[in-house]
């Protein structure tokens, strides 16, 4: 069985989450949580980086979210104590970390978050899972990626093509990771070409500053292969999607994607 591959965020978090399960002292350069919650049923904690700090309506966006989470796990840990407490009994409450960080800024606008999570509820194993924010700094609020693209109906040639670039580039990264036999329509039958259902999504870094080379989306273990594959990231070029692309689409995108990104993100 292959490991579980994690971004650098979940690493970070899940070597916290296994720090308390064990019952050890944090790392003495481990951050300090922007929320958290401790108790006999759960210990969650939130993590903002110092780039979300230096914005503060985005800090408090990720923050509202990121408490919402907690209190939500915490109030269910509880539940599940009350009713199974030989569960708890010798193995301490669940764990949870969430931990929100930039991955790219563009045109000094767009500021693209990854919002790693970690979960352990006692089950076989921890879980993780990765979602994604996309933030106007100008507007001050979450969008889309929308206002990039001409149309991008459900099931139009925008998401179509954007969809068969994700699935060529998932076999890709399958291949080179041994794990070919997953490649196939079995596992990728939950995406759709439409933006809620085609995975979370930000936009990749560039080689020419401010830019952006295509889009990036991001998918937990057993999103679109087993739990032992872990996360899997696919990228589509912009190149691909210049038809496509609204006046604002072809704004911010240009350049190529660095090899340090590919090798952090993959």
């Amino acid at each position: 069985m292959r490991a579980v591959r994690f971004t650098t965020p979940a690493r970070i978090i899940c070597l916290a989450g296994l720090l308390a399960c064990l019952g050890l002292p944090a790392l003495a350069d481990d951050p300090k949580p922007d929320a958290s919650i401790k108790n006999k049923s759960v210990e969650a904690n939130i993590y903002l980086d110092d780039k979300i700090k230096a914005d503060a309506a985005l800090a408090a966006d990720c923050l509202a979210e990121g408490k919402k989470w907690i209190d939500k796990n915490a109030a269910e840990a509880a539940s599940d104590r009350k009713q199974e407490p030989e569960l708890f009994k010798d193995r301490g409450g669940y764990s949870f970390g969430r931990n929100y960080s930039v991955r790219s800024i563009v045109d000094g606008r767009y500021v693209s978050v990854l919002r790693d999570d970690y979960m352990d509820t006692h089950g076989a194993h921890p879980n993780s899972d990765v979602n994604t924010v996309l933030w106007d700094a100008t507007e001050t609020k979450r969008i889309s990626i929308r206002p990039f693209f001409g149309e991008t109906a459900e099931n139009g040639p925008t998401m179509k093509t954007m969809l068969k670039a994700i699935i060529t580039s998932l076999n890709a990264e399958k291949k080179k990771r041994g794990a070919g036999e997953t490649a196939t329509a079995e596992w990728y039958k939950d995406l759709k070409p439409t933006l809620l259902k085609i995975g979370a999504v930000t936009l990749a870094p560039s080689t020419e500053a401010g830019k952006s080379s295509g889009l990036t989306f991001h998918y937990p273990p057993y999103a679109v292969g087993p739990y032992a594959e872990g996360q899997y990231v696919a990228f589509v070029p912009w190149e691909t999607l210049k038809p496509y692309l609204s006046p604002e689409g072809a704004k911010i995108f240009a350049g190529a994607r660095p090899k340090g990104d590919q090798d952090d993100q993959n």
